[in-house]
């Protein structure tokens, strides 16, 4: 099953000398198809934008067309976010040029329900962020886990006594 989303970012003004404003993850939606009858303002990144709202406190800027599908080989990924205290979606997100040469806009490039995923993004310099997931869609990553996370079996430790000595060879004898 896949879901169809959304994502909207935030710019919002702010009082900082260096900084006039900071773009920010709003929320994460579904998309069955409310937004259609709305025409995109532009497409940025292949991505259609939809400014929701422009006035003098910010700007909110919709984005459609993502689609979550769930696999198996990132269970525990999926499992260490539904076990969390508070389960989360992970937007990855790009500044971007705007194509009327205003100020760049902040454009959502991936998402995810995965830890692992998010991490390994984070590792590449991308910036992510995450908002909680709804109850829906948490219960849904819940079952997912329950019926493809199959933890790894530990393995015992052998005691240091048991391993011997490691004397490095000395490449004088």
């Amino acid at each position: 099953m896949k879901l169809q989303l959304a994502v909207v970012m935030r710019k919002e003004l702010i009082d900082n000398p260096w900084q006039s404003h900071r773009w920010v993850l709003d929320e994460v939606v579904f998309d069955v198809g409310q937004f259609s009858h709305k025409s995109p303002d532009f497409t940025i990144a292949n991505r259609p934008a939809i400014c929701m709202r422009q006035d003098e406190s910010g700007e909110r800027w919709l984005y459609t067309g993502f689609e979550l599908e769930l696999f198996k080989d990132e269970a525990e990924g999926y499992y260490l976010n539904a076990t969390s205290t508070r389960p989360a979606w992970f937007v990855m997100w790009r500044m971007e040029d705007h194509p009327n040469g205003q100020d760049p806009l902040a454009v959502p490039h991936f998402l995810s329900v995965s830890y692992y995923e998010a991490g390994r993004l984070l590792d590449g310099g991308e910036t992510v962020e995450n908002v909680p997931l709804d109850a829906e869609t948490s219960a849904w990553l819940s079952d997912f886990v329950t019926e493809h996370y199959k933890p790894e079996p530990k393995k015992r430790a052998r005691p240091v006594s048991f391993k011997g000595a490691h004397r490095p060879k000395d490449e004088a004898s």
